[in-house]
């Protein structure tokens, strides 16, 4: 018997390998089918999905066989990924100076016939093999010998797969700390920032009381303009918060809901005045997502209606489809519209059309990308239409959630 010599990569194959977090893994009926497939079209009693470990090699699927691993130095597949583009195919091992003596051609059931196409990454790199085995002579025909590299080919995709999702969930896990200081840093922004702003606010109005009789009315017009600066300054930092809070939202957190149940929470929130009119959907259709996230954005867009309705009644139309494969929603209201050449910008963090909302305040630019951010982490797009003087129209998808 002579063992396999080692691949001139030896270390970085282990990396890789171990870098699946695939050995010792419970059997799985996407590699099984495989083995199934091979063993049937090859006409041998046995097929394995072999990976090669530093000193054995340890059985992903099997089928003919009880064992979940054999030493590497009585290998046949550690021979077969010294040679990565080819089959190995092994008619009597007995015959073979390299398997003879092999304890595996000695037992009860021996190992005479081998054949196994390599596993390797797309960077060429040999993992192990898909082989099948008989316990007497045989041979492969081309047919078969094609049909052992295409099902290989296909455990290749399940291994390619599989490191692409754990990329993901090291990506995830990174993304989860990344939102976990984040809201660290959040929490220290409101603190020492609208803590002090709250004082100035405070201080204003105190200072404006006491001191009445000795400020002239310029002076207690720069008092309003410090407090409503002030206040200014407040909600545009709460503002930025809730944008990066929403990147935090576990999107994966999904719940089922009428859509016109959440509409009613978001109306409850909002304070709506007698002059405004919203519109819900006639039908109050099941929607399977993240419903915080859904929620914001209609209060984001209902919001924006509010402020810049410019008409003796503000008139909300919002609307709710169940699309094959998405949800449609369209809102759209009779406010002062946005300028055409505005409309491909409007979504931009901290871009701003330049129109002063129903308080006299401008805004900050913030609200749009927030939206935006929370549509796409939903798997949707969002569009806008608009006229000026007559209406805006915002059209947006989620992707539905098993």
């Amino acid at each position: 018997m002579i063992p396999a010599k080692l691949p001139y990569n030896e270390t970085e194959r282990i990396e890789v390998l171990n870098s699946l977090k695939i050995l010792d893994t419970v059997a799985d009926d996407d590699y099984d089918n495989l083995t199934e497939l091979a063993s049937f079209i090859c006409s041998t009693p046995i097929s394995l999905i072999s990976l090669i470990d530093t000193d054995r090699q340890w059985f992903k699927s099997k089928k003919g066989l009880t064992a979940c691993e054999t030493s590497r130095d009585m290998s046949f597949c550690a021979h077969a990924i010294l040679d990565p583009l080819e089959i190995l195919e092994v008619p009597d091992a007995r015959k073979d100076i390299r398997f003879i003596d092999n304890p595996l051609t000695q037992i009860e059931t021996p190992v005479i016939f081998y054949a196994g196409i390599p596993l390797n990454t797309e960077q060429g790199i040999p993992l192990g093999t898909l082989c099948v085995i008989d316990h007497k002579p045989n041979a492969l025909t081309s047919e078969q010998k094609e049909a052992l590299k295409k099902l290989g080919k296909q455990v290749e995709r399940l291994l390619l797969l599989r490191t692409k999702n754990n990329e993901l969930t090291i990506t995830k896990e990174s993304l989860k700390k990344h939102n976990g200081l984040l809201k660290e840093f959040a929490s220290v922004v409101s603190h020492d920032l609208k803590m002090p702003l709250a004082n100035l606010i405070l201080t204003s109005d105190i200072v404006k009381k006491k001191y009445s009789n000795e400020i002239d009315d310029k002076g207690k017009e720069y008092l309003d303009y410090l407090k409503k600066s002030s206040l200014s300054m407040s909600d545009y930092i709460t503002k930025i918060l809730d944008h990066y809070e929403c990147i935090s939202y576990d999107i994966d957190d999904t719940q089922q809901f009428g859509i016109n149940d959440l509409l009613e929470d978001v109306i409850d929130l909002m304070s709506i005045k007698d002059n405004c009119e919203i519109l819900t959907p006639e039908k109050n259709i099941d929607i399977n997502c993240n419903s915080t996230a859904l929620q914001q954005i209609f209060i984001n867009l209902i919001g924006n209606s509010l402020k810049y309705g410019d008409k003796e009644k503000t008139i909300i139309e919002i609307e709710a489809r169940d699309n094959n494969d998405f949800y449609e929603f369209k809102i759209r209201d009779n406010g002062r519209g946005i300028e055409k050449e505005k409309l491909e910008t409007i979504f931009g963090l901290f871009v701003t059309i330049g129109h002063l909302d129903n308080t006299g305040e401008k805004g900050h630019g913030i609200g749009l990308s927030t939206v935006q951010n929370l549509v796409e982490s939903l798997g949707g797009i969002i569009t806008v239409s608009s006229e000026l003087g007559s209406y805006s129209e915002f059209v947006f998808t989620i992707a539905k959630r098993l």
